[in-house]
């Protein structure tokens, strides 16, 4: 976007500055026009001597003026040609301008507002510079023309006693003339530049304005295609807009009667009755400008009785200073196989990858959660551990051992089916979590189903079972169940390899 607003600051100072140049040009024809006119100034004043009304001037000065500023016009007219816009072909029309004024001051043509005419052509070229250097190059004439010319009409009026007089006398009303007309055309050149700029800024902050408001479209635009649903919610306006529809139609929002926007009031019809609850409190349009306070998104996950998870969120598009939104936008997006990624990731974590059953880490985490949340009373833990892995092991191979496990899980899978949950906590170590009335029902079904069981490797299999419930230690806590069970279970394993006739210190 700053890349869009430097090439709009860069092609509005190239247009500003196109203006100029253009404006110059159109300047600088007109002034080439006057230049033309001024050819009639010889004319007009001989028909003033042919009728007696300057006596002092010749037809060879009206011959003259006329032939000047012929040359003037066509030498201007010829820079016109090759330089149309530069200062230079306006400064030659302004100084042809003030040769003509010199001249005919010095020859007795009488001028007063003529003097005033070279400035005030020159405001029209909008340069604070050029009006400066022309103001000061037309009065230093001035001044020079009416000190040539003083002795000539302190002579033919007798209220003058001296040239000199006369010079200062006029000399002093052009300068307040002067002056005043410097001051005037200075401020209106100056408010001419800066209202241009002005306009300028204006051009500039609105072409910015339109580039954010294209980029938040584009934006708007792609969030239509990636969600399934985009809503425009205006606060300002109190409307709402699908992003979706072509006919951008509004709609508007009843915020004393209203609490739902139009798409939620059929998004609802699809939601799990079980959580329809939580996504009306979510979608709530009265409550949701002070939960979007400060925030730029908020959303929450539902079910889609027909296409499972999505995912509603409202993000912030312009707020207030102090962060209160003013229009939003509300999306819905299909979010079920990032809910089935999600489960499996986490079911990932929670397994055990031999024999699928949850693991230590699962464990672990049901451990904290009955500790926040306590125990009923026909909470039972069952430690259950595989008899003779080892020997396994060393003569039939790891294979064989990995099978006995895998059965033992099978074995355990089955006795707690409706009871709890079943865990692997170590390498031939297992718990069961769960409630049962009749926990010494459960162990004698582990038992069986142990004793049934025949693999490829080994023909048999032992499992030692301890468990301990807090019907029967109701002030034990959690760990303190689970460290009985184990007792109980290396107790059976004792048993088990007395009656095997197998001498083996219990494990500590």
């Amino acid at each position: 976007m700053e890349k869009l607003i430097k090439d709009a600051h860069d092609e509005i100072s190239r247009d500003y500055n196109k203006f100029i140049e253009n404006s110059r040009i159109k300047v600088n024809k007109y002034l080439n026009f006057v230049l033309w006119f001024f050819i009639l100034t010889g004319p007009l004043i001989a028909l003033g001597v042919y009728f007696d009304i300057y006596k002092d001037i010749s037809y060879y000065t009206c011959i003259v003026i006329s032939v000047v500023m012929f040359l003037m016009s066509g030498i201007h007219f010829l820079i016109l040609k090759k330089f149309p816009a530069s200062i230079t072909t306006s400064m030659f029309a302004l100084l042809a301008l003030d040769i003509l004024i010199v001249y005919m001051a010095l020859f007795h043509v009488k001028i007063y507002l003529t003097w005033f005419l070279v400035p005030l052509l020159a405001i029209l070229l909008v340069d604070k510079k050029l009006f400066i250097i022309s103001s000061v190059l037309n009065y230093a004439l001035m001044v020079m023309t009416t000190a040539l010319t003083a002795p000539y009409y302190a002579a033919m009026q007798t209220e003058y006693a001296t040239p000199k007089a006369y010079f200062l006398d006029v000399i002093g009303g052009f300068s307040i003339e002067s002056s005043i007309m410097v001051l005037s055309g200075f401020t209106i050149v100056h408010l001419t530049v800066n209202f241009l700029r002005d306009l300028t800024k204006q051009h500039l902050e609105i072409k910015k304005h339109e580039i954010e408001m294209q980029e938040k479209m584009r934006i708007l635009d792609s969030m239509a295609e990636i969600y399934d649903n985009v809503n425009l919610l205006d606060f300002n306006t109190s409307t709402e807009m699908s992003l979706r529809d072509k006919n951008q139609t509004k709609h508007g929002i009843d915020m004393t009667k209203q609490t739902h926007t139009l798409m939620n009031q059929k998004i609802k019809n699809k939601v799990m009755p079980d959580q329809l609850d939580d996504f009306l409190a979510f979608t709530d349009i009265k409550t949701v400008r002070s939960r979007l306070a400060q925030k730029k998104l908020i959303s929450a996950d539902f079910i889609d009785i027909v296409n499972g998870w999505f995912r509603a969120q409202y993000i912030t598009v312009d707020s207030t200073l102090d962060g209160i939104p003013n229009s939003i936008i509300y999306t819905t997006r299909n979010v079920d196989d990032e809910k089935r990624r999600e489960e499996q990731l986490i079911r990932l974590s929670l397994t055990d990858e031999l024999t699928r059953l949850y693991n230590r880490r699962c464990f672990e985490e049901d451990l904290k959660e009955f500790r926040k949340q306590g125990m009923k009373d026909n909470f039972v833990m069952f430690s259950i551990d595989v008899n003779g892995l080892k020997k396994v092991n060393d003569t039939l191979g790891h294979s064989a051992g990995d099978e006995l496990i895998k059965g033992a899980a099978d074995c355990l899978a089955l006795s707690a089916r409706g009871i709890g949950k079943v865990y692997r906590t170590g390498g031939d170590e297992f718990f069961i979590i769960g409630h049962s009335d009749n926990p010494v029902d459960v162990c004698d079904d582990i038992n069986k189903k142990a004793g049934e069981w025949h693999g490829v490797y080994s023909s048999e299999m032992a499992l030692s079972v301890g468990y301990a419930s807090h019907k029967d230690y109701p002030e034990a806590s959690i760990d303190e169940l689970e460290r009985k069970a184990d007792a109980e279970m290396y107790d059976a394993k004792e048993r088990y390899y007395k009656e095997k006739g197998i001498d083996r210190r219990r494990p500590q």
